[in-house]
């Protein structure tokens, strides 16, 4: 509905009459819905005018949810083996949808400018493999792990070099092979 109607931070609800009857559901279900919604900051009420989306783009929703999500190791682990395989598949589509190699030419900009920052590498990444949907899931799968308690990867300047050549080459066995030393991953 908020996509639809074209709702931004700030703007002001449908009230729970309208939204009982949009969405075909109970006012009841509507008012524990926005309550809930509140109590995450995702909305405000203010007495007298109404209920308002709240600008949440610097929110710790990610925070929360992964203090119920992540209370187990293998729940983390997940996390961070899914992570892997979400930046391998950010690099084969970059290899299917690199051309000519300019596509890569911000990788490398950024390498020789002594970006050593793994986050930055990846999510320089994740934008040149223009998929939306996998860099949102990226971005959410990097703000879990930044929370978990592993030792987070160190840049690795050689390691990102060896990546882009092999990217360059247009050969997926070297740039999953590149990937997996930089990770220091096995094989399986």
């Amino acid at each position: 509905m908020i996509t639809n109607d074209r709702l931004k931070s700030g703007d002001k609800i449908p009230s729970e009459r309208e939204l009982s009857e949009r969405l075909n559901v109970g006012r009841s279900s509507v008012r524990e819905a926005l309550r809930a919604l509140e109590l995450l900051g995702l909305i405000e009420s203010r007495h007298g005018e109404g209920t308002f989306i709240r600008d949440f783009k610097g929110h710790q929703l990610v925070q929360l949810l992964s203090s119920f999500i992540l209370q187990d190791e293998k729940a983390k682990q997940d996390v961070v083996e899914t992570k892997h395989f979400i930046e391998m598949d950010c690099l084969r589509l970059l290899l299917q949808k690199t051309r000519d190699g300019q596509e890569l030419s911000a990788l490398q900009s950024w390498v020789e400018s002594g970006g050593e920052n793994d986050d930055e590498f990846f999510s320089l990444v994740a934008e040149l493999a223009d998929n939306y949907l996998i860099k949102r899931i990226w971005f959410i799968l990097k703000d879990y792990y930044s929370l978990l308690s592993f030792e987070k990867p160190e840049g690795n300047k050689a390691g990102y070099v060896r990546l882009i050549q092999a990217l360059r080459e247009r050969d997926e066995e070297k740039t999953v092979a590149a990937y997996r030393d930089l990770r220091k991953l096995s094989s399986f």
